[in-house]
């Protein structure tokens, strides 16, 4: 329950004070009436004794009473009438709001801090921010408990105005105050006059009302004197016939009006205190007909009797049952005084603070009438009136109370014959045995019993509620409780309800708590008063007692459960403010009940809403949202919201009704689709009363901002540029970039790598510090820290997702972006730049449509009709045109919202169409960097939406004709590139990079710049797309001297895959970039340029994606754009077509140029740098497609090397066919010779020789485009890396170790290596649409290492195994040392005799034949060589078995050979006998000459070498 002003023991005393009656004569109403007063509220403010009072109970003992309230009030004849009552409690509640203080009244209740004031208003409704940040201030603050000044006000005037009884005599009055003025001529005659009305109103019987405790009633004379204006002496003599006739102390007199003219402005400040008594007496006079207490006005002896039968109405309000429980009840709320047309804002202007208990704390209403009270009034005057109530109360009332309580008290004694004294009988008539008491069911109703006003029980009831009164409870109880038990005796449930009620209130205010709180009689005095006696007031009564009683005990379980028993559907307003009370006991519990507050703060406003008080039934709702809100209870919240909505529509606060509807439509609602549309319907009404009230757009004003549909800001996407053409014929336009492809952000880092490369290349190799990279298409997933740059006159394009979260369709018309452009000319200097800026915006546009748009500035596109149906994602593009260069800054987008119904454009829907805008607010990336940046939450920029204007650049398209789809690997296809410049400006510096520069090659333009018609697939059968001579199958290589950099490849990346660029595959450094010739270096606007590109298929297969990026230029030179650039991606299929495998070795014989002259053993012969190997070349056709392939033709195989080529072809000889079938295999033979001194001179020593060996009718220049392109754009094959690594490693080694044992190993290695790379081309038959096609392409592959086989398909890694973790580090490798088998190629020895030789042993028994030894250095180094010619021959065959021979001479040769040395060494042989003799048993031992350590391998020995020894 909420926390009252005053304490419960206040409230109670308060509630039941004695009643003085006041008849004023005419003179004296005047006197007061200079006040602005009458009699009973000029004393008002002074009924509260500051002092104590004192009383003796029958038993002598003092009774002791303390901050007595006296109640002065008019004699009103006339009985309340209930529909009066009601209207004055709807008043009470009404005019009563809460205060706007600075201090938030918040209760805190386990997880949740519940704004219980006005601030709830604002802090529970999701429009205002601020919230938090208000309960956050108080959150340390001391704990605020919630108070509800219109409950205690409804209370008040509830308990004042009830009418009096038959059964209690607490509201009756006690005495009677007659008050004649001393200017009367005769006052003492005034005082009788006055005194016979009083007597013919209380026993009469003509009047029913008011009604009297005793028929001895206490008659107070008071003579009021007005000092401004009478005569004090004769008042004075006035006064002392008074007190003469009447007693001093039944009189007084009241001196008044000191203050001279009524002076306002005085020195004195007198305050006014009767201003907070008076907005209480506005609403008691509405019950309450007494404007005077003048006998004469109120015509005593006319009144008539009013009829107290009621209509049955509930508030003012209809009673309909069969409304739901929860439904918004639409009935208008009445207008009270001071508020109609007056915002709640108003209402909260005045919070004025009573000064003494009693008051309704912190209540607004206004003051029964205007002007000033008091004004004729000093403080003199102020303590007079003070004195005066306190003479009355201390001389006349209490001693009149105590008499009575004697007198009953003896009447009591001598009728029963008891005891002396009730009180010292207690003990006797409750010590005895106790009678069961009859429950309410098992009585009969006997609520219309009526006693005689001499009956003891209502002697009993007299004596009680007078002991009440001073507060002497101990005896009250007593005799409550003895009331109670006759009543129940005699079954007078009304009467009995009443002692048990009083009981209980006596009980609980006894000081000292001699007894707990009997709750249970309280029950029952409801239970009666509602069920038996159909009395709902007293029933009311009741329940307010005993709940505050409780609620100052902590039994707010018991209090809210009593509250909410009250509720009915008699009552709308009683049953609202009971449940609003029980609200407030769920959450001041120990363990507070939060839900259940929030639930019944729903039924309370449900209620307030009926009974007509939307601003309370408002705060209700808005207070239950607190707790509701984010909770996941959808539909709740959603209730909440809608009532908040229609309740703040009717209080006329639109605003804060769009703002509670809004929120319903932007939450994930799980609404029908039915209850969604009348969701939309309402906040499409109540937005549109708000901002367009007057049905036409406000041009002056800013759009407001709607909540459907959805706009996902992040999502945004921007597009710069033209779209581009499609197809045209047989054309393929360049893919580009498109608001259709998806963002990949490896792609994305793959063009900008291109674009690098291609800026580097043109600024020397450096990218220049100002570089951007090109982004066409900006979005969540790219860098936007940069101001992104568009050009003039090209399109920008936005693309903006919307989302309907509800389950019924939207229609969005006239959707167009907003934007601010400053414009700026980039071409003035910087210091002139921002000189005359000045922002320009759409705003006034957009609003009116009729306006003329800004389209000399910027063309804005608008979309009219943009329908989307329920529960749908959906992208808008919406479309920009710059025609000024500046700084653009998209804001948001604007357009029409309406209800997507069928068959109506959203205009026309009953009008509900609202004009609104939506702002892209995009928010940055989180920083993460520094250690401020980790430890809070940062973002960075995001500009995307920020373009800078730039002056116009050239504009490139770019189209392919005849590009394949599917190729077999390394398969050569012709097609031709078309570059065309669309737009005004001049093109220059076109250059094309890609991903895979192995994959084309451009040729040169056709003659006077007319591109040539390409040859079609079916022409290709006899044009080939190489460089072709006629020629017969050749047995010698054609050779050719070719530089690389003819080629556009740098020296040693040519040959031998070494080189390239960093990330990108060796040998095609600069070959990634091929620069475009243009006539006159200019490609002029609307012109087209053709230009012949071949093709080549990868040599993997699969499906392969390959990246252009066509870079270009203005000539003319832009400050913020220096380039752009065109992007395109090919898909292509490769498809298999040949393996090529290849492997090389020595030959066996060494061949000098000049024939050796005689010399010595020892000599060294000239120094001869030639050489042979064998070169094998196995070709199958693995091709398994079925692509209509039926045989592969191997028409010729090349070489290029700097030191090898070949030389001659060994297999297939002759006119033999070298065509492959399906799985067949070929197997080639060439010879290979080291490059003639004259073809390796030194002007030409960084140049390659290429050598052809064709095996057809024709030669193809192996030389020329395209053969020689794509020979140069070849990736290194895997082998050939692998060998690199290795190489790399090995050589990297020795030269760290600095020792001669790895620095021979490079040497030895050296060696083996030959750099010798074939090209294999062949030609394919095909057959497609029964006609023969002929396929051309080229295989590649590189040797480099004698006795290695490598081959031209790429074979597939095997996986890596899994790897253990190591905890200790590894052993250091040990140190390479050369293999045996790396060792033994150091020398190639060759024996040189003759075949056949005759001689006659019978003539010479001995045959001597000279043999020359040949030894050639293979390495680079001096190597020492050993010749053992004491070996014996180990061939398995039996070859000495026909005859012994002996070497002559040396046994043992030691020789240096310099690095490629020959040398030959001449030995003899003897035989003794003809046959045939194998002369291969020389033993050759070689090493380094520096190695310190020997590594003396013997070397690879020749073939057999067979001599025929023929005897003659």
């Amino acid at each position: 329950m909420a926390q009252c002003v005053q304490s419960v023991q206040e409230f109670i005393q308060d509630s039941f004070v004695p009643m003085v009656a006041v008849l004023c004569s005419e003179d004296a109403e005047k006197v007061t009436r200079k006040n602005n007063l009458n009699f009973p509220e000029l004393l008002r403010p002074f009924c509260r004794l500051t002092s104590e009072g004192h009383l003796r109970d029958p038993n002598n003992q003092l009774v002791v009473v303390r901050s007595l309230r006296v109640c002065v009030t008019g004699i009103s004849t006339r009985p309340p009438h209930t529909a009066t009552l009601r209207a004055a409690l709807t008043n009470a509640v009404a005019t009563c709001q809460p205060p706007d203080t600075t201090s938030a009244n918040v209760i805190t209740a386990g997880d949740y801090d519940l704004n219980i004031s006005d601030r709830s208003l604002k802090a529970s409704v999701p429009w205002y921010s601020s919230w938090r940040d208000t309960l956050t201030q108080l959150s340390s603050s001391s704990h605020f408990t919630a108070t509800t000044p219109w409950f205690e006000a409804y209370r008040e005037i509830f308990l004042q105005s009830m009418p009096g009884s038959e059964h209690e005599f607490l509201s009756h009055y006690l005495a009677c105050m007659l008050v004649v003025s001393s200017s009367e001529t005769v006052p003492l005659d005034q005082f009788l006059k006055l005194s016979q009305e009083q007597h013919k109103i209380q026993h009469s019987g003509e009047y029913t009302h008011p009604r009297w405790f005793i028929p001895n009633t206490l008659k107070y004379y008071v003579l009021l004197h007005d000092i401004s204006d009478g005569d004090e002496q004769r008042a004075e003599s006035v006064y002392e016939d008074m007190k003469q006739r009447y007693g001093s102390q039944a009189c007084y007199l009241l001196k008044i009006n000191s203050r001279q003219g009524g002076a306002v402005g005085s020195e004195e400040q007198i305050p006014d205190p009767w201003s907070q008594y008076l907005q209480k007496t506005h609403t008691q006079e509405v019950f309450d007909d007494t404007a005077s207490t003048n006998s004469i006005d109120n015509d005593l002896n006319s009144s008539s009797k009013m009829d107290d039968g009621d209509t049955p109405t509930k508030d003012g309000m209809s009673n309909n049952l069969d409304e739901h429980p929860l439904q918004l009840d639409q009935s208008a709320e009445p207008v009270l005084p001071g508020q109609g047309g007056e915002s709640l804002e108003g209402e909260e202007a005045r919070d004025p603070k009573p000064g003494g208990p009693g008051g309704g704390g912190g209540a607004v209403a206004l003051p029964s009438s205007s002007g000033t009270h008091g004004a004729w009034l000093t403080l003199t005057d102020h303590d007079r009136i003070r004195q005066f109530i306190q003479e009355f109360t201390f001389r006349g009332l209490l001693p009149h109370i105590e008499k009575n309580i004697r007198q009953l008290n003896d009447q009591l004694v001598s009728r029963k014959g008891l005891s002396r004294s009730l009180f010292s009988a207690t003990k006797k008539w409750f010590g005895g045995g106790k009678v069961p008491e009859k429950s309410i069911s098992e009585l009969k109703n006997t609520a219309g019993l009526l006693y005689p006003p001499e009956a003891p029980e209502l002697q009993i009831r007299k004596m009680a509620d007078l002991c009440f009164l001073v507060q002497h409870y101990e005896l009250a109880y007593s005799c409550y409780h003895t009331a109670k038990k006759d009543f129940l005796s005699d079954q007078a449930m009304l009467y009995a309800a009443g002692a048990l009620e009083m009981a209980a209130v006596s009980a609980f205010l006894q000081p000292g708590a001699p007894r707990p709180y009997p709750a249970h009689y309280m029950d029952t005095a409801i239970q009666t008063y509602r069920d038996v006696c159909k009395n709902m007031m007293l029933a009311e009564r009741c329940a307010l007692l005993s709940a505050e009683i409780l609620k100052s005990q902590a039994k707010y379980s018991d209090a809210a459960t009593l509250l909410i028993k009250m509720t009915s559907e008699d009552s709308d307003l009683r049953s609202a403010l009971l449940l609003e009370q029980a609200a407030h006991c769920f959450i001041n519990m120990r363990n507070p009940m939060v839900r259940k507050f929030a639930f019944h703060m729903i039924l309370a406003g449900h209620r307030y809403s009926k009974a007509g008080q939307r601003r309370h039934a408002l705060r209700c709702y808005c207070q239950a949202l607190q707790v509701y809100r984010g909770k996941g209870w959808s539909l709740a919240e959603d209730h909440i919201n809608f009532t908040i909505g229609r309740q703040s529509y009717t209080l006329q606060q639109p605003d804060n009704a769009a703002a509670a509807f809004r929120h319903i439509l932007i939450n994930d609602s799980q609404q029908s689709p039915t209850q969604q549309a009348a969701f939309l319907r309402e906040y499409l009404y109540v937005y549109k009363s708000v901002n367009q009230p007057s049905g036409e757009t406000d041009t002056e004003g800013v759009l407001p901002q709607l909540p459907l549909p959805c706009l996902n800001s992040a999502q945004t996407r921007v597009f710069f540029g033209h779209e581009r053409r499609l197809a045209e014929g047989e054309k393929q336009a360049a893919t580009h970039v498109t608001l259709d492809q998806e963002c990949d952000a490896d792609i994305s880092r793959l063009w900008i790598r291109l674009e690098e490369q291609v800026v580097a290349m043109v600024n020397r190799g450096v990218v220049p510090q100002s570089f951007q990279p090109t982004q066409a298409c900006l979005s969540q997933h790219t860098d936007n820290l940069r101001f992104p740059l568009a050009v003039v006159n090209e399109p920008i394009i936005v693309e903006v997702s919307f989302r309907n979260p509800l389950r019924v369709p939207l229609s969005l018309s006239d959707l167009s972006l907003l934007w601010k452009f400053t414009p700026e000319d980039f071409s003035r200097l910087p210091d002139n730049t921002h000189a005359s800026s000045q922002s320009i915006t759409n705003e006034k546009e957009v609003l009116n449509p009729q306006t003329t748009p800004k389209d000399d500035i910027i063309t804005t596109e608008v979309i009219a009709e943009f329908n989307m149906s329920p529960e749908e994602t959906k992208l808008a593009r919406l479309k920009l045109l710059p025609h000024q260069t500046g700084e653009l800054r998209i804001l948001g987008v604007v357009y029409n919202l309406g209800t997507g119904d069928s068959g109506n454009s959203s205009a026309e829907v009953g009008g509900l169409s609202v004009r609104g805008r939506q702002d892209l607010e995009i928010q940055g990336p989180r920083l993460n960097q520094t250690k401020e940046e980790k430890t809070s939450v940062k973002h960075g920029s995001d500009h995307r939406l920020d373009p800078i204007i730039t002056p116009p650049m050239p504009l490139l398209e770019v189209f392919f004709l005849h590009f394949p789809t599917a190729l077999l690997c390394g398969e050569l296809r012709k097609a031709w590139v078309e570059f065309v410049n669309v737009s005004g400006v001049p093109l220059a510096g076109l250059r094309v990079a890609s991903t895979h520069p192995h994959f084309f090659t451009l040729g040169a333009r056709g003659g006077q710049g007319q591109a040539r018609t390409p040859l079609s697939p079916a022409a290709s059968e006899h044009n080939s797309a190489y460089k072709t001579v006629s020629a017969l199958p050749s047995t010698v290589a054609a050779l050719t001297l070719v530089s690389p950099a003819e080629f556009g490849a740098r020296g040693a990346a040519g040959v031998g895959g070494s080189g390239g660029l960093e990330g990108m595959p060796a040998g095609v450094g600069s070959a990634r970039v091929v620069e475009v010739e243009l006539p006159g270096q200019v490609l002029q606007p609307g012109e087209a340029l053709q230009v012949p590109m071949w093709l080549r298929g990868p040599d993997t297969e699969g499906v392969h994606e390959i990246h252009f990026l066509f870079y270009y230029e203005s000539t003319q030179k832009n400050g913020k754009l220096s380039h752009r650039v065109l992007r395109h991606t090919a898909v292509i299929c490769a498809i298999r077509s040949l393996c090529v495998r290849a492997s090389a070795c020595r030959s066996n014989t060494l061949a000098l140029t000049h024939t050796p002259n005689p010399a010595p053993a020892q000599t060294p012969a000239q120094d001869h740098r030639s050489g042979s190997m064998l070169v094998f070349v196995d070709v199958e056709n693995v091709n398994t497609s079925e692509v209509g392939v039926r045989e592969f033709h191997i028409v010729q195989v090349s070489s290029c090397s700097r030191h090898w080529r070949l030389h001659t072809c060994i297999n297939p000889a002759g006119d033999k066919d070298s065509k492959l079938g399906s799985r067949e295999r070929g197997k080639l033979c060439f010879r290979a010779s080291r490059c003639k001194p004259q073809e390796a001179t030194s002007d030409a020593e960084n140049k390659l020789t290429f050598a052809d060996l064709n095996l057809g009718n024709e030669q193809i220049v192996s030389s020329s485009t395209p053969c020689a392109d794509f020979f140069f754009r070849r990736g290194p094959c895997p082998d050939q890396k692998r060998c690199g690594v290795v190489a790399g490693a090995a050589w990297g080694q020795g030269l760290g170790s600095g020792t001669v044992v790895d620095d021979s190993l490079a040497v030895v290695k050296k060696c083996s290596e030959i750099e010798l790379d074939l090209i294999v081309l062949w030609k394919a038959y095909v057959v497609e649409d029964n006609k023969q096609l002929i396929l051309e392409g080229q295989l590649h592959v590189s040797l480099q290492t004698i006795g290695k086989e490598v081959c031209s398909l790429t074979q597939k890694e095997e996986s890596q195994e899994m790897v253990l973790l190591k905890f200790k580090p590894d052993p250091p490798p040990p140190l390479a040392r050369p293999s045996q088998e790396q060792l033994s190629h150091l020398i190639k020895t060759c024996l040189q005799y003759p075949q056949t030789y005759q001689h006659s042993f019978p003539q010479q028994s001995l045959c001597m034949v000279p043999v020359t030894l040949m030894l050639s250095n293979c390495s680079l180094a001096q190597v020492d060589v050993i010749i053992d010619l004491r070996h014996k021959s180990t061939s398995p065959e039996p070859l000495e078995a026909c005859g012994m021979f002996v070497w002559l001479g040396q046994t043992q040769y030691k020789l240096q050979l310099a690095a490629q040395e020959v040398r030959c060494v001449r030995l003899r042989v003897c035989f003794t006998q003809p046959g045939v003799y194998n002369l291969g048993t020389p033993r050759v031992f070689a090493k380094l000459a520096h190695s310190t350590n020997m590594y003396e391998t013997s070397q690879q020995s020749a073939l057999p070498a067979l001599i025929v020894i023929d005897g003659v």
